[in-house]
Protein backbone atom coordinates (compact mmCIF):
# COMPACT_ATOMS: atom_id res chain seq x y z
CA UNK A 1 0.00 0.00 0.00
CA UNK A 2 3.30 1.89 -0.01
CA UNK A 3 3.00 3.31 3.60
CA UNK A 4 6.51 4.72 5.24
CA UNK A 5 7.87 2.67 7.73
CA UNK A 6 6.70 4.98 10.42
CA UNK A 7 2.77 5.05 8.99
CA UNK A 8 2.88 0.87 9.07
CA UNK A 9 4.60 1.52 12.59
CA UNK A 10 1.51 4.28 13.59
CA UNK A 11 -1.33 1.73 12.15
CA UNK A 12 0.02 -0.82 13.70
CA UNK A 13 0.06 0.61 17.24
CA UNK A 14 -3.53 2.08 16.68
CA UNK A 15 -4.84 -1.33 15.98
CA UNK A 16 -2.86 -2.81 19.13
CA UNK A 17 -3.71 -0.18 21.65
CA UNK A 18 -7.16 0.70 19.73
CA UNK A 19 -5.90 4.46 19.76
CA UNK A 20 -3.16 6.27 19.00
CA UNK A 21 -2.42 10.45 19.77
CA UNK A 22 -0.52 12.71 18.24
CA UNK A 23 1.74 13.93 21.25
CA UNK A 24 2.64 10.41 21.90
CA UNK A 25 3.27 9.94 18.69
CA UNK A 26 5.36 12.56 18.02
CA UNK A 27 8.13 12.23 20.79
CA UNK A 28 7.66 8.33 20.17
CA UNK A 29 9.69 8.74 16.63
CA UNK A 30 11.12 12.34 17.50
CA UNK A 31 9.00 14.28 14.78
CA UNK A 32 7.13 17.44 15.25
CA UNK A 33 3.31 17.09 15.62
CA UNK A 34 2.54 18.24 11.81
CA UNK A 35 4.21 15.84 11.06
CA UNK A 36 1.92 13.18 12.78
CA UNK A 37 -0.78 15.14 11.60
CA UNK A 38 0.13 14.41 8.40
CA UNK A 39 0.58 10.56 8.77
CA UNK A 40 -2.46 10.30 10.43
CA UNK A 41 -4.10 12.88 7.74
CA UNK A 42 -2.54 10.59 4.85
CA UNK A 43 -3.96 6.83 6.79
CA UNK A 44 -7.56 8.33 7.17
CA UNK A 45 -7.78 9.43 3.07
CA UNK A 46 -6.49 5.43 2.84
CA UNK A 47 -9.49 4.35 4.83
CA UNK A 48 -6.97 2.63 7.31
CA UNK A 49 -7.58 5.18 10.35
CA UNK A 50 -10.44 7.48 11.28
CA UNK A 51 -9.61 11.00 13.17
CA UNK A 52 -10.91 11.43 16.80
CA UNK A 53 -9.86 14.54 19.51
CA UNK A 54 -6.17 14.36 19.78
CA UNK A 55 -5.36 11.45 17.57
CA UNK A 56 -6.69 8.62 15.42
CA UNK A 57 -8.69 4.95 15.79
CA UNK A 58 -8.47 2.29 13.43
CA UNK A 59 -11.71 3.45 11.17
CA UNK A 60 -13.77 0.03 12.09
CA UNK A 61 -13.90 1.50 15.56
CA UNK A 62 -15.73 4.69 15.52
CA UNK A 63 -18.33 3.06 12.57
CA UNK A 64 -21.94 3.48 14.33
CA UNK A 65 -22.47 0.21 16.53
CA UNK A 66 -25.69 -2.06 17.90
CA UNK A 67 -28.12 0.61 19.26
CA UNK A 68 -28.39 -1.89 22.35
CA UNK A 69 -24.69 -1.30 22.50
CA UNK A 70 -24.56 2.20 22.40
CA UNK A 71 -27.61 2.16 25.16
CA UNK A 72 -24.76 0.96 27.38
CA UNK A 73 -21.94 3.35 26.56
CA UNK A 74 -21.77 5.67 29.17
CA UNK A 75 -25.38 5.25 30.54
CA UNK A 76 -25.04 6.40 34.03
CA UNK A 77 -23.53 9.56 32.43
CA UNK A 78 -26.82 9.54 29.37
CA UNK A 79 -29.34 9.61 32.37
CA UNK A 80 -27.61 12.71 34.53
CA UNK A 81 -27.77 14.04 31.14
CA UNK A 82 -31.16 13.20 30.57
CA UNK A 83 -31.85 14.56 34.11
CA UNK A 84 -30.15 17.88 33.65
CA UNK A 85 -31.92 18.21 30.37
CA UNK A 86 -35.21 17.88 31.53
CA UNK A 87 -35.13 20.65 33.89
CA UNK A 88 -34.44 23.04 31.06
CA UNK A 89 -38.02 22.21 30.18
CA UNK A 90 -41.19 23.91 31.37
CA UNK A 91 -44.19 21.99 32.16
CA UNK A 92 -47.18 23.45 29.90
CA UNK A 93 -44.88 23.59 26.90
CA UNK A 94 -44.12 21.73 23.70
CA UNK A 95 -41.23 19.51 22.60
CA UNK A 96 -39.78 17.66 19.96
CA UNK A 97 -37.60 14.47 20.47
CA UNK A 98 -35.14 12.73 18.00
CA UNK A 99 -33.98 9.21 17.96
CA UNK A 100 -31.45 8.63 20.35
CA UNK A 101 -30.01 6.98 23.54
CA UNK A 102 -29.30 10.16 25.10
CA UNK A 103 -32.47 11.90 24.11
CA UNK A 104 -34.28 8.64 25.67
CA UNK A 105 -32.88 9.88 28.59
CA UNK A 106 -34.56 12.92 28.77
CA UNK A 107 -37.73 11.23 28.00
CA UNK A 108 -37.39 9.39 30.66
CA UNK A 109 -36.73 12.35 33.30
CA UNK A 110 -39.89 13.94 31.54
CA UNK A 111 -42.60 11.84 33.26
CA UNK A 112 -43.27 13.79 36.06
CA UNK A 113 -44.12 16.89 33.61
CA UNK A 114 -47.46 17.64 32.83
CA UNK A 115 -48.72 19.74 30.36
CA UNK A 116 -46.24 19.24 27.23
CA UNK A 117 -47.22 18.48 23.73
CA UNK A 118 -44.29 15.84 22.97
CA UNK A 119 -43.77 15.29 18.91
CA UNK A 120 -41.05 12.57 18.06
CA UNK A 121 -39.86 10.19 15.22
CA UNK A 122 -38.75 7.97 18.02
CA UNK A 123 -40.94 5.17 19.26
CA UNK A 124 -38.63 4.50 21.83
CA UNK A 125 -39.47 7.52 23.52
CA UNK A 126 -43.64 7.17 23.13
CA UNK A 127 -43.60 3.67 25.04
CA UNK A 128 -41.45 6.13 27.70
CA UNK A 129 -43.90 8.44 28.12
CA UNK A 130 -47.03 6.52 27.40
CA UNK A 131 -49.19 5.83 30.20
CA UNK A 132 -47.51 9.10 31.96
CA UNK A 133 -50.08 12.12 32.78
CA UNK A 134 -50.34 15.29 31.43
CA UNK A 135 -48.93 14.63 27.92
CA UNK A 136 -50.58 14.34 24.60
CA UNK A 137 -47.58 12.21 22.58
CA UNK A 138 -47.77 12.61 18.52
CA UNK A 139 -45.76 10.10 16.46
CA UNK A 140 -43.78 11.31 13.21
CA UNK A 141 -45.81 8.78 10.27
CA UNK A 142 -42.79 7.49 7.98
CA UNK A 143 -40.58 4.33 7.36
CA UNK A 144 -39.52 2.45 10.75
CA UNK A 145 -36.00 1.89 11.41
CA UNK A 146 -36.17 -1.41 12.75
CA UNK A 147 -32.76 -1.69 14.23
CA UNK A 148 -33.33 1.62 16.91
CA UNK A 149 -36.92 2.39 16.34
CA UNK A 150 -36.68 5.63 14.63
CA UNK A 151 -39.18 6.64 11.95
CA UNK A 152 -37.03 8.23 9.09
CA UNK A 153 -37.26 9.54 5.15
CA UNK A 154 -39.40 12.11 3.07
CA UNK A 155 -42.71 11.42 4.93
CA UNK A 156 -41.38 11.80 8.49
CA UNK A 157 -39.66 15.02 7.42
CA UNK A 158 -43.22 16.75 6.05
CA UNK A 159 -44.74 15.58 9.25
CA UNK A 160 -42.25 17.48 11.42
CA UNK A 161 -42.59 20.30 9.11
CA UNK A 162 -46.31 20.46 10.10
CA UNK A 163 -45.72 22.61 13.97
CA UNK A 164 -43.80 24.25 15.68
CA UNK A 165 -42.13 23.40 19.35
CA UNK A 166 -41.17 25.51 21.79
CA UNK A 167 -37.91 23.29 22.32
CA UNK A 168 -36.44 20.34 20.36
CA UNK A 169 -34.15 17.76 22.25
CA UNK A 170 -31.30 16.15 19.88
CA UNK A 171 -28.86 13.71 19.83
CA UNK A 172 -26.01 13.30 17.72
CA UNK A 173 -23.32 9.97 16.26
CA UNK A 174 -20.55 12.43 16.91
CA UNK A 175 -19.25 16.21 17.28
CA UNK A 176 -16.19 17.83 16.27
CA UNK A 177 -14.44 20.11 17.40
CA UNK A 178 -15.41 22.63 15.54
CA UNK A 179 -18.45 22.59 16.71
CA UNK A 180 -19.91 20.28 13.52
CA UNK A 181 -23.26 17.90 14.74
CA UNK A 182 -23.21 14.55 12.82
CA UNK A 183 -24.60 11.24 11.96
CA UNK A 184 -24.39 8.20 10.08
CA UNK A 185 -27.85 8.41 8.39
CA UNK A 186 -28.85 10.67 5.59
CA UNK A 187 -32.57 10.12 6.29
CA UNK A 188 -32.19 10.76 10.11
CA UNK A 189 -30.25 14.04 9.98
CA UNK A 190 -32.89 15.41 7.19
CA UNK A 191 -35.62 14.19 9.93
CA UNK A 192 -32.97 16.40 12.49
CA UNK A 193 -32.64 19.40 10.33
CA UNK A 194 -36.32 19.59 10.46
CA UNK A 195 -36.77 19.56 13.75
CA UNK A 196 -34.15 21.84 13.89
CA UNK A 197 -36.27 24.09 12.05
CA UNK A 198 -39.08 23.43 13.65
CA UNK A 199 -38.41 24.71 17.33
CA UNK A 200 -37.66 28.18 18.70
CA UNK A 201 -35.17 26.72 21.01
CA UNK A 202 -33.05 23.79 20.40
CA UNK A 203 -30.81 21.52 23.34
CA UNK A 204 -27.81 19.35 22.10
CA UNK A 205 -27.62 16.56 24.93
CA UNK A 206 -24.73 14.41 24.40
CA UNK A 207 -21.66 12.37 26.48
CA UNK A 208 -18.19 12.67 26.15
CA UNK A 209 -17.29 10.02 24.04
CA UNK A 210 -19.36 11.53 20.81
CA UNK A 211 -16.48 13.83 20.64
CA UNK A 212 -14.17 10.73 20.26
CA UNK A 213 -15.94 9.24 17.44
CA UNK A 214 -16.90 10.57 13.65
CA UNK A 215 -19.46 10.43 11.24
CA UNK A 216 -20.05 11.22 7.60
CA UNK A 217 -23.57 13.66 7.59
CA UNK A 218 -23.65 16.53 9.17
CA UNK A 219 -26.51 17.57 10.89
CA UNK A 220 -26.13 21.26 11.64
CA UNK A 221 -23.20 23.80 13.22
CA UNK A 222 -23.15 24.93 16.58
CA UNK A 223 -25.39 28.16 15.53
CA UNK A 224 -28.31 26.21 15.43
CA UNK A 225 -28.03 24.89 18.91
CA UNK A 226 -29.07 27.26 22.16
CA UNK A 227 -27.88 25.27 24.86
CA UNK A 228 -25.30 21.92 24.54
CA UNK A 229 -25.77 19.40 27.89
CA UNK A 230 -22.88 17.02 28.37
CA UNK A 231 -21.06 15.13 30.94
CA UNK A 232 -17.52 16.26 30.78
CA UNK A 233 -15.56 19.33 29.93
CA UNK A 234 -15.56 19.77 26.01
CA UNK A 235 -12.69 20.03 23.97
CA UNK A 236 -11.19 23.82 23.91
CA UNK A 237 -11.53 24.27 20.35
CA UNK A 238 -15.14 23.45 21.23
CA UNK A 239 -15.77 25.71 24.09
CA UNK A 240 -14.79 28.69 21.96
CA UNK A 241 -16.68 27.84 18.94
CA UNK A 242 -19.83 27.92 21.13
CA UNK A 243 -19.01 31.16 23.27
CA UNK A 244 -18.37 32.43 19.33
CA UNK A 245 -21.97 31.02 18.99
CA UNK A 246 -23.86 32.10 21.87
CA UNK A 247 -24.44 27.95 23.32
CA UNK A 248 -25.12 28.03 26.55
CA UNK A 249 -23.09 24.83 28.00
CA UNK A 250 -23.95 22.69 30.88
CA UNK A 251 -21.35 19.86 32.39
CA UNK A 252 -23.07 17.00 34.83
CA UNK A 253 -21.14 17.02 37.45
CA UNK A 254 -21.31 12.92 38.39
CA UNK A 255 -22.32 12.50 42.61
CA UNK A 256 -22.58 16.14 43.61
CA UNK A 257 -25.13 18.16 44.43
CA UNK A 258 -23.90 21.34 44.48
CA UNK A 259 -23.71 22.64 41.30
CA UNK A 260 -22.88 26.38 39.34
CA UNK A 261 -25.96 27.95 36.78
CA UNK A 262 -27.15 30.53 34.99
CA UNK A 263 -30.67 31.82 36.44
CA UNK A 264 -33.22 30.80 33.81
CA UNK A 265 -33.97 27.89 32.22
CA UNK A 266 -35.28 28.28 28.52
CA UNK A 267 -39.04 29.38 29.31
CA UNK A 268 -37.23 32.40 31.23
CA UNK A 269 -38.35 31.39 34.64
CA UNK A 270 -35.81 31.17 37.70
CA UNK A 271 -34.48 27.88 38.15
CA UNK A 272 -34.20 25.83 41.86
CA UNK A 273 -31.88 24.88 43.57
CA UNK A 274 -31.47 21.26 43.38
CA UNK A 275 -30.43 20.81 39.99
CA UNK A 276 -26.99 19.03 39.65
CA UNK A 277 -24.93 20.53 36.49
CA UNK A 278 -22.41 22.98 36.30
CA UNK A 279 -23.06 25.74 34.32
CA UNK A 280 -19.98 26.89 32.06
Amino acid sequence: MDLTSRQQDILTAARNDGRVGVDSLAQTFDVTPQTIRRDLNDLCQRGLLSRVHGGAMPANSVSNVDYEERRNLASAEKRAIGAAAATLIPENSSVMVNIGTTTEQVARALTGHTGLVVITNNINVVNILNGTPGKELILAGGVVRQADGGIVGEAAVEFIRQFKADIAVIGASAIDDDGAILDYDQREVSVARAILDSARKVILVADHLKFERTAPMRICGLDRIDMFVTDRTPPAEFMRACKTHGVTVEIVEQGSMNRRLNEHDLSGRKRTSEQETTHV
